[in-house]
């Protein structure tokens, strides 16, 4: 009889993932059963150790999906996982202004504040090279360099004894909302733009009665559209994998049957990430594409979503969010993919 671990960790991040559909429908468990493995979630914990594998991913047997400046910070800072899918939501990009500063368009940025947010108590400050990343694409459209619009540091740390709200609340997480502290920034009159993202980003924006300058999220070359969220990586402890690799093929599985489950149920899916962001829905669809989200959530190994992840990783280390390279190439297996691929056309023939 095969050994099998006593117990698997996941962790994805309160974004549209296939992996959150996956354990929102009860898959991965259920599959999972039958072997003796009990599926725990890394978030659900109490153990700080056990929560900080979120970022760092050095908890044994666990699978992560979501942002990928995390994963890709955890592989170059030694964590020996591999990828194992790669799924593609777009999502909202957003620079923000007020609408008394006379920024409409792109090109008036030129000269401008800008805010950058800093988080001094993160390991990788993912928010800072999410939004860098955002706003140089943005600029890039509008023909303005890097350095004709004045950087403004805004410290996004944590206070001491933050303690969440709401949505987060209920799921464990911790700290106040995202984007607080640069908002804050702007309405104080001490940057003239921001960055959000997602569908919080377009609660920001509406509830503040900012003016959209531009959103990058949807633009038609994917190029300007890569960022932490586009690709985000299905990763794997690379012992698990090893000694394991039928728990992955099965992990990889019931992900990528959720996804396609997504695309016949478009109105329960975004009942499901409604609930996932913490968001109402007229945000989710604004920030995700709320009539095509659902045929989106699928999980492959394209050669777009590779060559994206790519130069990602290499936009970080570039800009100094990494200590060490990441070969992108060597971090990607293959093997459960193509081996879900063969069962399949074997079942089909």
């Amino acid at each position: 009889m095969t050994a099998y671990p006593s117990e698997i960790w996941y962790t994805r991040c309160p974004v549209p993932t296939p992996l959150g559909i996956a354990i929102n429908l009860g898959l991965i468990e259920r599959d999972l059963a039958p072997l003796g493995i009990q599926v725990r979630s890394i978030q659900d914990s109490s153990d700080p150790e056990k929560r900080a594998s979120h970022i760092d991913h050095h908890l044994a047997h666990s699978f992560r999906q979501g942002g990928s400046v995390p994963a890709i910070w955890a592989r170059a800072a030694g964590a020996d996982t591999r990828v194992i899918g790669l799924s593609w939501v777009d999502e909202s990009q957003a620079i923000i202004a007020l609408p008394g500063s006379g920024i409409r368009e792109v090109k008036d940025l030129k000269g401008r504040r800008i805010a950058l947010p800093v988080r001094k108590d993160q390991r990788i400050d993912i928010f800072r090279a999410t939004a860098l990343r955002a706003l140089l694409a943005g600029l890039s459209l509008g023909g303005i360099g890097e350095n004709e619009v004045e950087w403004v540091d805004v410290d996004a740390t944590e206070p001491a004894g933050a303690t969440p709200v709401g949505a987060a609340a209920r799921r464990g997480w911790t700290g106040r909302p995202l984007y607080t502290a640069e908002f804050q920034a702007l309405v104080r009159g001490e940057v003239d733009a921001i960055h959000v993202k997602g569908s919080l980003g377009q609660e920001y924006a509406f509830l503040g009665g900012a003016h959209v300058v531009i959103d990058t999220g949807f633009h038609p070359d994917p190029k300007i559209r890569v960022n932490n969220g586009a690709p985000r990586p299905l990763t794997v402890d690379a012992a698990t994998l090893e000694q394991y690799p039928k728990v992955a093929e099965r992990l990889l599985a019931n992900v990528i049957a959720a996804g396609e489950w997504a695309e016949r149920n478009p109105a329960e899916t975004l009942t499901y990430l409604t609930s996932e962001t913490g968001s109402p829905e007229q945000f989710v669809r604004a920030a995700y594409g709320g009539d095509t989200l659902h045929r989106r959530l699928k999980t492959d190994l394209s050669e777009a979503s590779f060559e994206a992840l790519g130069e990602f990783t290499t936009f970080l280390f570039e800009r100094g969010f990494l200590p060490d390279h990441v070969d992108v190439g060597a971090w990607i297996d293959r093997r459960p993919f193509e081996a879900i691929s063969n069962n399949r056309a074997r079942d089909a023939a």
